[in-house]
């Protein structure tokens, strides 16, 4: 019977050679498990480089990436290429670990290719101003009534945004009145939108039975009740 041969699990250690290869390759002095530091790189009289290793991308990781911020600003943490949180998570980690003036390594262990992508380095964060985005969130703010939603909440199920107050307040006065005209609807629940809103039916409440007449639907009916609580 022939012999299974297992491959060896992949530790963390096994991610120091690949790295001390890459920084001595650029003149780099490289010791590991210095001070509690998994590497640590000297050139010259050049401002220490520290990599921390990890088999996954995690808090830990960033603690201690953080942490190593007190003694250099050349910090990086070094994941292995085929990390799944690297695969699934790529733009968010770069983004966070940017925003923290980290840099980021990705090791391939495999002997052939055995390599080092350096995939950022670190500097200090400038943020980017996003107009758009902070005048979204603003509007949203000032448009919502009330405070309709425990912060923290699942979103699974929805929120109580500005847009569906506007559309909870249209589907009311269908439900007290009946089938109605969509610009008696504007007129009556004071909203200009109205129209738009009834025609878009986002949340599948308002059936048209006849040109310009809307009513609520068999959805909007059962739905409804589960948002009146929230208004």
């Amino acid at each position: 019977m022939a012999t299974i041969c297992r491959k060896k699990p992949l530790s963390e250690s096994d991610l120091y050679i690949p790295v001390k290869d890459f920084l001595e390759l650029q003149g780099y002095e490289v010791k590991g498990e210095v001070k509690g530091c998994d590497v640590v790189a000297l050139r010259g009289n050049e401002e220490l480089v520290v990599v921390e290793l990890k088999l996954s991308f995690n808090l830990e990781l960033i603690m201690q990436a953080v942490e190593r911020l007190a003694v250099t600003s050349k910090v990086y943490v070094g994941i292995p290429v085929g990390s799944y949180s690297f695969k699934t998570r790529r733009r968010k980690m770069v983004k966070l670990l940017r925003m923290l003036g980290l840099g980021l390594m990705v090791v391939d262990v495999d002997v052939e290719r055995h390599g080092v992508d350096i995939v950022l380095d670190p500097k200090e964060y400038q943020p980017r101003p996003l107009k758009e985005r902070r005048e979204q969130l603003l509007g949203e703010f000032v448009r919502r009534v009330g405070d309709p939603n425990l912060g923290g909440s699942s979103v699974r199920k929805g929120i109580m945004t500005a847009y569906r107050q506007r559309a909870l307040e249209i589907a009311l006065f269908l439900q007290s009145n009946g089938p109605t005209k969509a610009s008696l609807v504007a007129q009556s629940t004071r909203d200009p939108k109205a129209r738009d809103i009834l025609y878009r039916d986002v949340y599948g409440w308002f059936d048209r039975p006849s040109s310009g007449i809307y009513e609520l639907s068999l959805v909007g009916k059962r739905e409804i009740p589960l948002w009146t609580h929230a208004r």
